[in-house]
């Protein structure tokens, strides 16, 4: 990030009162909840706030399974384009279902939520002067008692993001719930909840191929990296499925340079979070990527707008399995996850 951006970011968090001070209170480590100062992980699920100097620091959480795998790790910096989990790791491999940065798109990452062509900005790909989704500070979620919503199987995070270009006021405000759950030693599923507020008198998403929430999958699953692509329909490859209304997307295959086979799935919901969302079109391509995103097939001039105080609510889960898509019973997951709409 250079020197302007920056400084551009600080104008904007000062402008929205959000600070970089440190969100997280002094907890004391409890069951499965550690200070990441060397203390012996729990079995199964493990979670912790990245830290420097003892101090918690903002921005970046950490979850494990067995004190081996690092299964995930939400990103949520200010000087990013826009918050993400990185990485999304196999069940059994422990390499990364998904990449950070990729050929030719290096701005996909990983598991990723935002859109491009938005109120004129784009907060997907371009400078950060273009459109930013910043964190206000994510965390791990509590209950009504103080206590983590955190244990050996199911870890859950909260954040609250703002969609802004600097020096003008935020024209989107987003509160987001994300729950790991660890079903068994080859499975284990991010759900996301994301509720969308319209600050701006008007926000218009245009017609664009950028979006909404998504993934960028590893380069050895993907097709053109001798992979698979395949829908819930039993449609495989980029022609087969785009356009195309289906429950999941999923990519799979041999991990680089093993004989280990992994995959990670996208599922979305039946039921329409707005009438332009009626059917749930898939933009994919044979390189790893795949978003149930309507915007890239509305009619010409065909836009989504919402008005101040609206809301739109997105749910959505990312599922990784060691296997294939019908030895980790994706229809199974996916008719659970929509019962749950």
């Amino acid at each position: 990030m250079n020197r302007r951006d920056f400084l551009n970011t600080a104008l904007v968090l000062a402008g929205s009162g959000i600070t970089f001070g440190n969100l997280f209170a002094q907890d004391k480590p409890i069951s499965n909840y550690i200070d990441n100062g060397g203390a012996e992980h729990a079995k199964n699920l493990t979670a912790y706030p990245d830290t420097q100097n003892g101090k918690h620091q903002l921005y970046q959480l950490w979850i494990r399974d067995n004190n081996n795998t690092i299964l995930t790790s939400y990103r949520a910096h200010q000087t990013q384009k826009y918050p993400f989990f990185s990485p999304v790791a196999g069940p059994t491999s422990g390499l990364s279902l998904t990449t950070e940065s990729g050929r030719p798109w290096p701005h996909h990452r990983s598991l990723f939520f935002g859109a491009d062509q938005v109120n004129g900005g784009n907060y997907w790909q371009g400078e950060l002067k273009q459109g930013q989704i910043i964190s206000k500070g994510p965390s791990f979620a509590k209950d009504g008692k103080g206590k983590y919503k955190i244990n050996a199987t199911r870890v859950e995070i909260v954040d609250k993001c703002v969609w802004t270009q600097p020096n003008k006021p935020p024209i989107l405000e987003d509160e987001r719930l994300f729950v790991v759950r660890l079903i068994d030693d080859k499975r284990y599923v991010i759900d996301a909840t994301i509720v969308l507020k319209t600050l701006a008198d008007k926000v218009v998403f245009n017609k664009s191929n950028h979006g909404l929430f998504g993934i960028r999958c590893s380069h050895d699953i993907s097709v053109t990296g001798g992979g698979n692509l395949i829908s819930s329909n039993g449609d495989s490859g980029e022609k087969a499925t785009i356009g195309k209304p289906a429950n999941w997307m999923a990519f799979f295959g041999k991990r680089h340079k093993t004989e280990i086979v992994e995959g990670i799935a996208v599922f979305c919901p039946s039921k329409a979070p707005h009438p332009k969302f009626e059917k749930c079109k898939w933009f994919t391509r044979d390189y790893g990527n795949c978003s149930p995103f309507p915007m890239n097939f509305f009619a010409k001039n065909e836009t989504l707008t919402l008005t101040k105080g609206e809301e739109l609510r997105l749910r959505y889960s990312v599922v990784a399995f060691t296997g294939t898509p019908k030895e980790a019973e994706l229809d199974k997951l996916w008719k659970e996850f929509d019962e749950q709409n």
